[in-house]
């Protein structure tokens, strides 16, 4: 198949920080981009998941709890070892 050239835009630092990630790999940036569009042709989109880390409901009352443990630390209780954690979870085994 015939080749192309084909100019694109890339912050100088991520080309410099990828070139070097890809000489590790035994590759050069052409060729990485070439199984990036190959990638892209086989599973029709692109090959990787594209979205923002929003935490659920969930995950962000953890964080809040977390954060408020570190804050207070004396208002909860503290473990010496697992095995004395689960026995005040699960009372004496």
């Amino acid at each position: 198949m015939p080749k192309v050239s084909t100019n694109i835009s890339i912050d100088a630092e991520t080309k410099a920080k990828a070139q070097v990630m890809l000489a590790d790999l035994g590759m050069d940036l052409s060729t990485a981009v070439n199984i990036f569009l190959r990638q892209m042709l086989y599973e029709g989109g692109i090959p990787f998941s594209i979205t923002r880390d929003v935490p659920n409901k969930i995950t962000l009352e953890a964080m809040k709890e977390a954060q408020e443990m570190y804050r207070s630390p004396e208002k909860y209780k503290k473990y010496d070892s697992v095995d004395s954690m689960m026995e005040d979870i699960l009372g004496e085994v």
